[in-house]
């Protein structure tokens, strides 16, 4: 485990991060008051109450990925159309009759990418919170208080010094490569809370400890009663673990060790297994790179993951195999729910929501791009998808229409379509 200085300092993450600190306290102060102070089950039930939180924001990406369903193909014929035709009027008409589509139905071209950028930020702080634990759980960073006094105490360098050297000698990893030229509260406190059982019994060894060998050793068997998961320290990372197993011959923490990535594997692919797929994510259409790369992401990821953490602690193992795990129990119920939802309906709801933007915006839709929109999802067809598509032309006559509007857009793809007329 690297030692990363206190909390996080990621622009914008760090706000989330603080606020979900809170909540990772408040955790942590419940089980401790109920006589259970374990930083690996309050890592698990953080990640379940953020993912349940996260369930709106689920069900409305989902939404999108089920009307998206019925616009690709129409997508895909209008790409069939301009295959082969490199130029740049080409392309810009082509992205012009593809935008129309996406106003058609009155959904976004960013899709459910808008919905992916707002759960950003709260994933990442999800996660730096794990990462920066005693410096988001308070009752965590205090089990280390009075001895970082007595290293903070110390004359001159000495205590940086011997900080420094320990870390070197153990090949500890520090994040930004050192401690920093300076000791604080902060970096102290995070140097001892990554430090292992066998760490511990070298660092109260040190001739600069020897007088604080007793208070090394409390202190050391709380932060061990805190981080102690499965009878494993989650500050150890799987590699640890197996290295230990493999020096005292034991084979139960040799497996372990080993079930850590291999859960983090499994409950991953579990989860990409149980998201809705494209009709095309199944097949070898190389016409549809999208459901291609999602297929590859499905296969890499979760092994990704796995090779991962055998290095990372067991803590960050532990919150990926939750989050995981909760998200699979969150795709089967919306999976459920998202089935029962009508296509037409939501088609309908997403229509008058942009009707209404571009009311404001003073563009509205004619009544032939309402009637074609109108069409029932339920019987689209090749042919419906081409007569869709060629009904941009109702703009025909709108020149001065706003150059932004989808009027402005249609007018262009009817010029283009008209002069690569007359050309034939």
């Amino acid at each position: 485990m690297e030692i990363l200085l206190t909390k996080s300092t990621m622009p914008l993450v760090k706000y989330f991060a603080h606020i979900l600190g809170w909540l990772m306290t408040g955790i942590f102060e419940v089980l401790d008051k109920v006589g259970i102070p374990n930083v690996g089950i309050a890592i698990i039930l953080y990640t379940i109450i953020v993912y349940v939180l996260m369930t709106p924001l689920q069900i409305q990406q989902q939404k999108s990925s089920k009307m998206m369903a019925v616009i690709n193909p129409e997508v895909q014929e209008i790409q069939k159309k301009y295959k082969g035709k490199k130029t740049q009027e080409a392309q810009m008409a082509m992205q012009q009759e593809v935008s129309a589509v996406y106003e058609k139905y009155g959904v976004s071209q960013m899709g459910s990418c808008g919905t992916l950028l707002i759960q950003m930020p709260l994933l990442f702080a999800l996660y730096q919170v794990i990462y920066h634990i005693p410096g988001y759980i308070s009752k965590v960073g205090g089990i280390f208080a009075e001895l970082t006094d007595k290293i903070l105490a110390m004359p001159g360098d000495k205590g940086l010094n011997m900080i420094t050297q320990f870390i070197a000698d153990n090949k500890i990893n520090v994040f930004g490569g050192r401690i920093t030229d300076t000791l604080t509260n902060a970096n102290v406190t995070d140097f001892l809370y990554v430090l292992k059982p066998s760490q511990w019994v070298k660092f109260a060894q040190l001739s600069e400890m020897s007088q604080y060998k007793d208070l090394i050793e409390s202190t050391a068997r709380a932060t061990q009663k805190i981080n102690s998961f499965g009878g494993i320290q989650i500050s150890m990372s799987p590699m640890d673990v197996i290295r230990e197993g493999i020096a005292s011959k034991s084979f139960l923490l040799i497996v372990a060790a080993i079930a850590v990535p291999v859960l983090a594997w499994f409950t991953q692919w579990l989860n990409y297994k149980l998201m809705p797929q494209s009709p095309t994510a199944n097949s070898n259409n190389a016409n549809d790179p999208m459901a291609s790369s999602m297929k590859t992401m499905g296969t890499t990821m979760p092994i990704f993951s796995a090779v991962l953490c055998v290095t990372f602690s067991y803590g960050i193992g532990i919150y990926w195999i939750a989050g995981a795990v909760i998200r699979c129990i969150q795709q089967v119920v919306i999976n459920q729910k998202i089935a029962q939802m009508d296509t037409d309906e939501l088609i309908k709801k997403a229509q008058e929501k942009a009707a209404k933007k571009r009311a404001k915006k003073g563009d509205p839709a004619p009544n032939t791009i309402r009637k074609t929109a109108s069409t029932s999802t339920r019987n689209v067809t090749n042919s419906h998808m081409k007569a869709n598509i060629a009904d941009v032309d109702y703009a025909k006559h709108a020149e001065n229409a706003r150059p932004d509007s989808i009027t402005a857009r249609a007018n262009m793809v009817q010029r283009f379509n008209e002069k690569n007329s007359k050309k034939k």
